[in-house]
């Protein structure tokens, strides 16, 4: 494979970084899976899991993709593992494919969300609904079971990212993540704003920051380790294929950190946006999770405020900026992996990885309107890849991850990523190969069997 492209500067570098690891695991994922497991104790947990396992794991990804100048699957055979290693990366490639699936529908939902909102049809009456719960549960019972519209929508998002990703690294992703990036702080910052001079944000903000660890259970640990990978882009190959494009004199561990810092950051903000309209408009007995949160409470708090359409197209704007970049990251771990190995140009592998989603995704869509009784242990579709890749194959692979380079790859590699050749203080790089070899793997392996042996 020809010399991959690197990110033409270092905040573009940051940028694009960041914009793969914050996305709607942030903005749509965390409030839900923060107010079903504890508030404040799922926040701490995910917290810890972020800056113990996650920054770790990250270092990982990053030493092995820069080391090895390919994507997950070609970094393992560039650095000349074995076969059964170069599965690693496949793991990754599986995970990552199988989220593009169902978040290329969700891309698709916000997409009709922002023109309805722009419209002003979102906030218009429907015929028998008696409160604005009903009213916005009604619209999107009605969107999400037509079996066009959604579909148009999802379309509509894989169309863009397949002219974005064919732009190429500089061109499409790193230019795109420049702009959109600081968008997406400037908008959280007036939400959170906003969120402060609501008239219970002091309830709601104790409820996201004061714990209860009576309610920590194994299932809340898992959730929480499940979000912090989820979020933080880990163990879906991203990290490697984008280490890739890093210049050599890129700083993986000041790089870490600070993609780990915005992260959790845009997640808290989330948090101190969502709990104070919730206390302050009497919505705590409602479900936050997934599509209901977003496309039902959300809507709900913006029109029981002034400004409401203006809220409404600031909101989805923002979640579409979040889908945009989380897809066309996880959709390059597919496309480099098809560059790498089948030697194919840039346009024939980003086709060639994002057609099949037109009708991959239209399953995922359909799941969750017309065929929703169509389940599989339980669940349909959507929720099955969503389950199985989060809290399966995420944690899966990077406990494989880490086994590789803690124990089985050249003894150079981590001293050398960390220290840039050695051009850097190579203090911290004991601690973080002990985190990587030890620490991270048991841990992650003992929270993934806890649920199992309880």
């Amino acid at each position: 494979m020809a010399k991959k492209a690197q990110f033409a500067s270092k905040i573009g570098l940051i940028a694009a970084t960041v914009g793969s690891a914050v996305g709607l695991g942030n903005i749509w994922r965390f409030p839900a899976e923060a107010q079903a497991n504890g508030g404040a104790a799922f926040l701490i947990v995910y917290i810890l899991c972020a800056l113990v396992l996650g920054i770790p794991v990250m270092l990982a990804e990053f030493s092995l993709g820069r080391a090895g100048q390919s994507g997950a699957v070609g970094s393992f055979q560039r650095l000349k593992a074995s076969r059964a290693w170069g599965a690693v990366g496949f793991i990754a490639v599986l995970a990552s494919y199988l989220i593009l699936c169902f978040y290329m529908v969700v891309a698709g939902w916000t997409f009709e969300y922002l023109w309805q909102s722009i419209t002003g049809h979102l906030y218009e009456p429907v015929q028998g609904a008696s409160n604005l719960q009903s009213q916005f549960a009604s619209r999107m019972e009605e969107f999400i079971c037509d079996p066009w519209n959604p579909l148009i929508n999802t379309y509509a998002v894989i169309i863009v990212n397949i002219l974005i990703l064919i732009a190429g690294v500089q061109k499409g992703i790193e230019r795109l993540s420049n702009i959109l990036m600081p968008l997406l702080f400037v908008i959280l910052l007036v939400f959170t704003c906003v969120a402060m001079t609501l008239p219970k944000a002091a309830e709601g903000l104790s409820y996201f920051f004061h714990p209860d660890f009576t309610k920590l259970t194994p299932t809340v640990v898992l959730n929480a380790l499940g979000q912090s990978f989820f979020s933080m882009s880990l163990g879906m190959g991203i990290l490697i294929t984008y280490a890739a494009y890093f210049p050599r004199d890129a700083r993986l561990t000041k790089t870490a950190f600070t993609v780990a810092g915005l992260d959790l950051m845009v997640s808290v903000m989330m948090g101190m946006i969502i709990f104070p309209a919730v206390m302050s408009f009497n919505l705590e007995g409602e479900s936050l999770r997934g599509a209901t949160m977003v496309f039902v409470t959300l809507p709900e708090i913006f029109a029981a405020i002034p400004l409401t359409q203006l809220w409404s197209i600031l909101f989805f704007l923002l979640l579409l900026v979040a889908a945009i970049t989380s897809t066309i990251s996880i959709a390059e771990v597919t496309v480099a992996m098809l560059q790498d190995r089948l030697k194919l140009s840039r346009v024939r592998a980003v086709l060639l990885a994002l057609m099949p989603l037109f009708a991959f995704s239209a399953l995922c869509s359909l799941s969750q309107g017309p065929l929703s009784h169509f389940l599989v242990f339980g669940m349909n579709i959507f929720d099955l890849l969503d389950n199985f890749a989060t809290n399966i194959l995420l944690p899966l692979g990077s406990i494989l991850l880490c086994i590789y380079i803690g124990w089985f790859a050249p003894e150079w590699l981590l001293p050398r990523e960390l220290t840039n050749d050695g051009a850097l203080h190579s203090r911290y790089v004991p601690l973080v190969k002990f985190a990587i070899k030890y620490v991270a793997p048991v841990l992650i392996l003992f929270v993934l069997l806890t649920p199992i042996l309880n």
